[in-house]
């Protein structure tokens, strides 16, 4: 009986140990595999028609040719701090030597005003789209949240949202020009007239997702959870943060998502269209010099637009994750 029972239990061990194996080596695959032989893929075949495809610069680079270009940007850069790092060492020679004829002396030193490389055009990109991004989650998610909990409030506001949702931000963007230019006016700005035409254009495109959203996610909230509220007598703000919001957490969650990656590509036009600093700027300026190189570099502008817009999103998804109160709901 001992060792039909042992049996019986070798046997159900070795099933569970192939079913996890087996389950094991699918999501791996899934998670892992598929990717990329989907990104092997698609290089095979943009390397296969690059070729085919002749434009006034030449044939579409290869993803051979991308990558080469990719390198010389990652030269130049470097090249670019080396002359940084020199300019400031020849300051700070000049200024001890200036020091030791005379100790009273008044030194400066001026910044170095040299060109912006491709990764600096990054910086400068993501630091305004954040800014727009963070000003305007500040302003839609406390509307949305009013919106939803009250009807008055959404049938007066709605209206507004609607109208002004799909304007696009090349309409936007002339206004804002000259609003800013007309209001902000100042001997020593803080900030940068293009920096700031790029933030506010992405803030009032992407502020209609985040709103929509938590509204909505608010609006939904279980009938049990607002008793909940009502039977322990929760004040509004208390009822907010212990009720409200972790309850639409997903919803809004998703407008903020919908929010950031609207806002990203609202940036890169802004950019191309005001010839702001950032990625916009590089692309454009690369289309305009018309050299042989210039498709390539487009491409590596475009291949590392969509990476960063695709990061930003996994961002956003793992901030959700963390602050979501049900730890095991699957997001994607």
């Amino acid at each position: 009986m001992t060792e039909m029972a042992m049996n019986s239990f070798k046997s159900i061990f070795n099933k569970g140990f192939l079913l996890g194996t087996s389950s094991s080596s699918r999501g791996l695959l899934q998670n892992l595999g598929l990717p990329i032989i989907g990104i092997l893929v698609f290089l095979m075949l943009w390397a296969a028609a690059a070729p085919k495809v002749v434009t006034s610069l030449g044939a579409v680079p290869g993803p051979t040719q991308v990558w080469s270009q990719f390198s010389i940007l990652v030269d130049e850069h470097r090249a670019e701090r080396d002359k940084e790092e020199a300019f400031y060492q020849r300051q700070e020679e000049r200024n001890a030597k200036k020091l030791e004829n005379n100790p009273d002396a008044t030194v400066n030193i001026r910044p170095y005003t040299g060109k912006p490389t491709f990764f600096d055009q990054i910086i400068t990109s993501l630091l305004t789209v954040m800014s727009g991004f963070i000003i305007a989650t500040l302003i839609a998610i406390p509307i949305g949240i009013l919106c939803g909990l009250n009807n008055t409030i959404n049938s007066a506001i709605n209206p507004i949202i609607q109208v002004f949702k799909p304007v696009s931000p090349l309409a936007w963007l002339p206004i804002v020009t000259m609003v800013v230019s007309a209001m902000y006016v100042s001997d020593d700005p803080t900030f940068q007239k293009s920096y700031l035409n790029s933030m506010i254009t992405v803030m009032l495109c992407c502020l209609w997702p985040t709103m929509i959203n938590t509204a909505v996610g608010v609006a939904s909230i279980s009938q049990d959870l607002k008793n909940v509220s009502k039977v322990l007598r929760l004040g509004f703000f208390t009822h907010v943060f212990k009720i409200v919001l972790p309850a639409s957490i997903p919803m809004m969650f998703t407008g903020l998502r919908l929010s950031l990656g609207i806002a990203w590509m609202v940036l890169i036009a802004a950019e191309m269209l005001a010839q702001n600093p950032g990625l916009g700027k590089f692309v454009w300026d690369e289309f305009q010099n018309g050299s042989s190189n210039s498709l390539g570099r487009i491409m590596v502008a475009v291949l590392v637009i969509g990476i960063i817009g695709f990061l930003l999103d996994r961002i956003m998804l793992s901030l959700q994750k963390y602050v979501s109160w049900d730890k095991n709901a699957e997001l994607r």
